[in-house]
């Protein structure tokens, strides 16, 4: 053991816990995944009401865009901030500053009159959703014991699969039947609740002494604003024009000192040792393509939904579900398994069926196809999924020492987000070099060649999760207790 692994990290390892109250495991879990469902579920439900908000608050093609984008943003950009804040300062007082934060902009975005304030708040937005996601499952990992932390996790995942389902559904749902204000108000009750659930059944833990890496902040920060705006930026300003290209060059630059920086300081935001682990590397780049395939291409078809034939966005919505309610029951029975099969194999296996699932649907899908036809490749699809998420979760967390589980969590949530985003941009390209939305044959015509991408980039990832080892051994290094 190294000089540097002594003090307070390995003193808060080795001290027994103090004597507390007994919460019930499925309390702690609510209260962990709650916040992080309102979260993830607002990356998505804005989506469905593009159209509404175009005509209520006159908002040009651009600013629907960064309706989106500007939550997206600053949420990729600030996740392992979050996770480096609550290291410091304490991850539950994190965690609840981070819901405040959601609750206060998620008001301000229910008050917008204008675009440039609705923008503006959904930017605030994602500054707390950066420290909830990746606290969420270091609160829920540290709350319950190693026995059946794989049930948790599982359950942890179906609840994200859950949000993920619901987004489209709920913003249908609000649009067509009350007002665009109440995709942001309904965020209100749930995080007022959520905050003294968190504070009475999860108890706070932090890495005293441990100082703030101000300068990885910065770059890190800056690095991917700069990347995920060159991504979000490339379909419609174009790949190859200045702005995009300077945007990419300014990431790729600031990305490289912020990884020479942490091999340099001795109190690392994100310690380079975890990539020494294969399974932490390979799982975050599983995670990516899962996402940029995945998400790709569930953009595309959410809108295929919409347009062939024409439905209201809560018809289309709800017809996602056979796809997108699946992680919710199979991600809890994943996680069960990932201890005995190994995360590796149920993710190759998960993003084989989903690979299968997508090429199946693209396969079916014309301009008369019906609905019925869709809905079997739309469940393989979803379990498919469902079986990459929780191991996903339990493998990253199990390749690095439990002291260090919140800046891998935020790492691994980083990587995700802009592997969604750059699938989406990609995907939209394509899209948009074969065909068009202006009627369905044309929608048609984009989508077969897009998906293609995202079932070939989701094949990648599975070859990759076949190289995952069925035992996680902890990176060597200064970092390893």
């Amino acid at each position: 053991m190294t000089l540097s692994e002594k003090s307070p990290v390995l003193d808060e390892a080795a001290a027994p816990p103090p004597a507390r109250r007994r919460i019930p495991l499925w309390l702690a879990i609510v209260a962990a995944s709650v916040p992080m469902f309102m979260v993830a579920l607002d990356n998505l439900v804005v989506s469905t009401a593009l159209r509404t908000l175009a005509v209520d608050l006159r908002a040009d093609t651009q600013e629907l865009q960064w309706f989106v984008n500007a939550y997206v943003l600053s949420f990729a950009c600030l996740l392992m901030t979050g996770a480096a804040l609550g290291d410091r300062f304490g991850r539950r007082r994190v965690f609840v500053a981070g819901i405040a934060v959601f609750t206060l902009a998620s008001v301000g975005c229910g008050l917008a009159d204008t675009s440039a304030q609705l923008i503006a708040f959904r930017t605030v937005q994602g500054f707390g959703a950066a420290a909830v996601m990746p606290l969420s499952l270091t609160l829920l990992s540290q709350a319950v014991p190693d026995r059946l932390r794989g049930m948790a996790l599982g359950v942890w995942s179906g609840i994200s699969g859950l949000a993920v389902a619901m987004g489209p559904v709920v913003g249908g749902a609000v649009v067509d039947g009350l007002d665009w204000r109440w995709i942001f108000w309904i965020n209100v009750p749930v995080c007022v609740i959520a905050i003294p659930l968190v504070l009475f059944a999860l108890r706070e833990s932090s890495l005293p002494g441990v100082r703030l890496d101000l300068v990885g902040m910065v770059l890190a920060a800056a690095g991917l604003c700069a990347a995920v705006w060159a991504i979000v930026h490339g379909e419609p300003d174009g790949w190859t024009s200045a702005k995009v290209l300077g945007a990419f060059a300014a990431g790729v630059a600031l990305l490289a000192a912020f990884v020479a920086w942490e091999a340099r300081t001795p109190a690392p935001m994100l310690p380079l040792s975890f990539y020494r682990a294969r399974s932490f590397t390979l799982t975050n780049v599983v995670s990516a393509t899962m996402y940029f395939g995945v998400f790709g291409s569930l953009f595309l078809l959410a809108q295929y939904l919409q347009i062939v034939p024409a439905r209201t966005p809560l018809e289309a919505g709800v017809r996602t579900l056979a796809w997108t309610l699946m992680p919710m029951f199979v991600a809890p029975v994943a996680g069960l398994l990932t201890d005995r099969v190994g995360g590796g194999r149920l993710m190759a296996l998960g993003l084989l069926l989903q690979g299968v699932g997508l090429g199946w649907i693209n396969l079916v899908s014309g301009v008369d196809t019906e609905y019925s036809s869709l809905v079997a490749p739309m469940i393989v699809a979803g379990a498919g999924m469902g079986l990459v998420f929780a191991p996903t979760a339990a493998v990253v967390l199990g390749s690095v020492p439990r002291h260090h589980a919140g800046k891998a969590s935020g790492a691994n949530t980083t990587v995700r987000e802009i592997g969604g985003a750059l699938g989406i941009a990609v995907l939209s390209t394509v899209f948009v070099a074969h065909g068009s939305t202006r009627d369905p044959q044309q929608f048609v015509d984009g989508l077969h060649p897009a998906v293609w991408i995202g079932v070939a980039v989701v094949f990648a990832g599975a070859l990759c999760a076949l190289g995952i080892p069925r035992r996680n051994s902890l990176p060597a290094g200064p970092d390893t207790l």
